[in-house]
């Protein structure tokens, strides 16, 4: 009876982790083929919406930092708590009408955490509008960075492009499917939510240094091993594209402790290394100045189609990700 019990126990974990697996896979797929339409709704959104609301009404200049600190931790632990039992009951309530509607909510709703095909077209209508003039591509690459754009010169400008898909392969692809394969589509759209938080919040300036403390430092512990991850990833993609792995490999493991992100160096190093190009310098936002620390030895300058060979290694770091899914997956459903 024990080892009946127990056998039953283990095919039960085996069938869940080939569900999530196999979800990572169609999600990833879903995402390849229709990414996010615009018009359509999106999580991410509401996520927004929400976030700008508690901002406005709870980040006060007149607090001390202790008190916004406990407000921007309700706020970073709160928001991912919500949109992960949201999704939850969505799965759940589809699989109470239709057994295999779970599944293909719980698909759905992890193809909204991966951006993918998104991040690549943004990446190629900035290399357009390169040819277009420089006023189009500072506003086409205005669309995908948090820096200022308006006066940048065109090498800058294909720097911020290269620099945001390189590090974004982490925040939407390879982090969605960790979380998704670990806790299914609650998990992931719990993931996206705390990266969606950073990226409103989690900046150190006066505003939100100690607001958004909380929801940058859960940002970085939660990319952090995603981030590992997609050094081994990308250096399989650049080995496969001839992209010179060993050089980028070199260059991550010189450069990338000197991002201030624990994690984001990780991929802009591999792609600077890989290009034989320097990423990092000195960016501005809202006027103010940054100074990135440079990454990499630059054996050339950079030029308007390494936006497209970074769309490339996005893209096929994605493929790559797909089939490691696919066959985990299948490995899984043999000896289930």
């Amino acid at each position: 009876m024990d080892g009946c019990g127990t056998a039953c126990g283990c095919s039960k974990v085996a069938a869940g982790m080939v569900n999530t697996w196999g979800m990572g896979a169609a999600a990833l797929g879903i995402d390849a083929l229709v990414g996010d339409p615009r018009g359509w709704p999106h999580p991410v959104t509401l996520m927004g919406a929400a976030i700008g609301t508690y901002d406005q009404r709870m980040n006060c200049d007149s607090l001390d930092a202790g008190r916004l600190r406990m407000r921007g931790i309700v706020l970073a632990f709160g928001i991912p708590l919500v949109a992960g039992g949201v999704a939850w009951t969505l799965v759940w309530g589809a699989g109470q009408v239709w057994s295999p509607l779970a599944w293909m909510t719980a698909v759905w709703v992890t193809s909204t955490t991966v951006a993918m095909k998104g991040l690549g077209d943004a990446g190629l209508d900035v290399h357009r509008a390169l040819a277009q003039g420089l006023p189009e591509a500072r506003r086409a690459v205005g669309q995908i960075v948090g820096r200022d754009t308006d006066q940048l010169p065109e090498t800058e400008v294909i720097r911020a492009a290269v620099e945001t898909l390189a590090e974004n392969i982490v925040d939407g692809i390879v982090a969605p499917m960790f979380y998704a394969v670990l806790g299914g589509a609650p998990l992931a759209i719990a993931y996206r939510a705390v990266n969606t938080l950073d990226s409103m919040v989690g900046y150190r300036n006066a505003r939100y240094q100690d607001f958004g403390w909380a929801s940058a430092r859960l940002d970085d512990v939660m990319n952090f091993i995603p981030a590992r991850l997609t050094a081994a990833l990308l250096w399989v993609v650049m080995a496969f594209l001839g992209l010179a792995p060993m050089r980028a490999w070199r260059t991550m493991r010189r450069y990338a402790r000197r991002h201030p992100s624990p994690n984001a160096g990780i991929p802009e190093a591999m792609m600077a290394g890989a290009f034989g190009v320097r990423l990092g310098g000195l960016n501005f936002y809202g006027g103010v100045r940054s100074h990135r620390a440079e990454l990499g030895d630059a054996t050339r300058a950079l030029e308007a189609e390494d936006i497209v060979h970074a769309v490339q290694v996005v893209r096929w770091t994605g493929v790559f990700t797909g089939l490691l899914l696919l066959a985990v997956g299948a490995w899984l459903w043999s000896v289930r």
